[in-house]
């Protein structure tokens, strides 16, 4: 009984979460709705696409285990493990094997760029919310060069020219900022590791993100599998090589996420 409510919490976050970031959300045109809008928001907190996208925590190194994060919902979890690791080898891998062979390399970055530059609201938003106001203001500084100088954003003429870095925040950060804990690790089906806390984040995160302004439902969902089919495609090798150096690939991938979000809360 245990397992099966477990199972279906688990499976609930993660439809929540994988259509309230992809909602249709009413288009805006007044102020004063943009205003409530930003209020409801910050009210339900966020979390970053960028590393839900990026998996850039295959790269931590967690060589001493010293920390680990909750997992009261291991047996779920791993039942979704496998199953986002049979995606990606049965779906997504040839899927972006074939898509890298048709768009060349400098088109998939520069469109991993434009990407980038239309999440900034979201990462200024929660610069502001941590108070981090240098961070801010480099993110508007950022948006408006790469608008610009950067073709609307295809190149990160930013941090090519100027050596002005992005910010990586998200409301998943914000909320441990404010001391609220990870609570216990998720599996999140399509979308991989995570937490109640993250989890929480990313779905507020999606009422900062101006695509989400603009498009139905289904426009959003293909939008946010193109974009994950040409990240991937410039990063194609790194999973495997990180899945055979572990002797539990599940663990391994816990740690490495737990260390990575720990490191990005602390800068």
């Amino acid at each position: 009984m245990k397992k099966t409510n477990a199972l279906i919490l688990t499976l609930a976050i993660g439809i929540f979460l994988l259509f309230s970031s992809e909602m249709s959300l009413p288009r805006v045109t007044l102020a004063a709705d943009d205003a409530a809008v930003n209020a409801e928001a910050e009210d339900m907190g966020a979390d970053n696409e960028d590393w839900i996208l990026g998996e850039d925590y295959l790269s931590e190194d967690t060589s001493d285990g010293s920390e680990d994060i909750s997992d009261p919902l291991e047996p779920v979890n791993r039942v979704f493990y496998h199953f986002n690791d049979k995606l990606y080898f049965w779906v997504l891998k040839p899927v972006c094997k074939g898509y890298s062979k048709v768009v060349p390399e400098p088109a998939r970055k520069g469109i991993r760029s434009f990407f980038s530059n239309i999440y900034t609201p979201v990462r200024a938003a929660n610069c502001l919310l941590q108070g981090k106001f240098t961070g801010f203001w480099r993110e508007i500084a950022r948006f408006i060069i790469n608008t610009t100088a950067g073709g609307l954003g295809f190149r990160d003429a930013a941090e090519e020219d100027y050596h002005v870095a992005k910010s990586s925040e998200d409301f998943g950060q914000t909320l441990g900022v404010y001391g609220l804990g990870f609570g216990p690790y998720l599996v999140i089906p399509f979308i991989g590791p995570s937490s109640v806390r993250d989890a929480v984040g990313s779905a507020a995160d999606s009422f900062m993100y101006p695509p989400n302004y603009m498009m139905n439902t289904w426009e959003s969902m293909g939008r946010s599998a193109f974009r994950k089919i040409n990240d991937i495609s410039l990063r194609l090798g790194e999973y495997e090589s990180f899945k055979e150096m572990a002797i539990d690939p599940y663990i391994a991938i816990r740690q490495a996420y737990f260390q990575y979000r720990i490191k990005q809360i602390k800068k």
